[in-house]
């Protein structure tokens, strides 16, 4: 099927067959097209939205001095204004986390629904299950720089506070028409989160599945773990490897394996760790393992922190041992 080739069979893995997936050409069908458009939409801001973070410095200095010397108004209002910008950038990337929520549940609707099974979705929707990766490729990428950067936090902590105080002096200051206590509320509960795109998506996942009563919960999960098992093939086989022709597409297949390892690990009631799960979580870990540490170990903390299931009584001391 164009860039999708089948390449294991059934009795080949024990978990059923396997597709190698091009992730990098796979384009739309006609059927494919409407969905496509809509994430395409979105994902169009994706680059932005990581260069834009990539590059926020955060006002540590400016806010420093106006905390050391709280009797001057010069400093007061430079920490302020040095603040507000940001403060606006950060809700853009909320605000776009909402969009990506969407673009999610489109696709869920478009890999999952019958009659086809999970398997027959990838094949027939190439280019769907390549937005679906890029979705996830995105999320951690986001959230590695999200937990590396502690100006973030600091920058609205100190805004809130600035705006609570001026409401005690009953004052209004002008960025609150842009961002009000509401918004507040809610950009302070995703950025509080230490990867707070994945726990949007963990939580779309989740209310997809809880929704949707007529759709067997297997259709989801299977769909996430066959995502799981071809990203860890494509990884671990020098003759699938080969065919990548952008040196990048490594790093983005592993961040796609982790990701659909951790959506698959909140949405199923047993989670990926158990023995029973459709996902070889040892060949995943082992795979990652494989890789130079400075470009893994976001990944493994993933793995290691927002997961669900991992300290289960049900996980192996093995696995456990592998992500120590």
């Amino acid at each position: 099927m164009g860039n999708l080739l089948k390449v294991l069979t059934c009795t080949e893995l024990e978990h059923g067959p396997i597709v190698f997936l091009d992730f990098e050409h796979a384009q739309p069908t006609e059927a494919e097209t409407a969905v496509y458009n809509q994430v395409s939409a979105v994902l169009e801001e994706a680059h932005g939205i990581l260069a834009e973070l990539q590059s926020y410095n955060g006002a540590g200095q400016e806010i420093r001095e106006a905390i050391q010397n709280p009797g001057d108004l010069a400093l007061q209002e430079r920490a302020w204004n040095a603040v507000c910008p940001l403060v606006a950038k950060l809700k853009r990337f909320y605000e776009f986390s909402l969009r990506l929520e969407n673009a999610l549940r489109s696709l869920l609707e478009a890999l999952t629904s019958p009659p086809y099974a999970p398997m027959q979705h990838l094949e027939r929707e190439q280019a769907l299950a390549k937005q679906f990766a890029e979705i996830l490729h995105f999320t951690l990428s986001f959230d590695e720089l999200k937990m590396t950067n502690p100006a973030i936090q600091n920058d609205f902590s100190y805004y809130r506070r600035t705006i609570s105080r001026n409401r005690l002096n009953n004052q209004q200051l002008e960025a609150e028409n842009e961002v009000n206590n509401e918004m507040a509320n809610r950009m302070s509960l995703f950025y509080a989160e230490a990867t707070p795109m994945l726990k949007t998506l963990s939580n779309a996942t989740t209310k997809f599945v809880s929704e949707n009563k007529t759709l067997p919960i297997e259709d989801t999960t299977d769909c996430l773990s066959t995502m799981a098992c071809v990203c860890r093939v494509m990884l671990e086989t020098p003759e699938y490897r080969c065919r990548f022709t952008n040196t990048d597409t490594m790093l983005f297949c592993m961040r796609v394996m982790v990701g659909v390892i951790i959506l698959y690990d909140h949405v199923h009631p047993v989670g990926a760790f158990a023995k029973t799960s459709k996902i070889d979580m040892k060949g995943c870990i082992k795979v990652l393992k494989e890789q130079p540490s400075n470009s893994v170990e976001g990944l493994l903390n993933a793995l290691r922190y927002t997961t669900r299931h991992l300290n289960d009584d049900s996980t192996s001391k093995q696995i456990r041992a592998l992500l120590q």
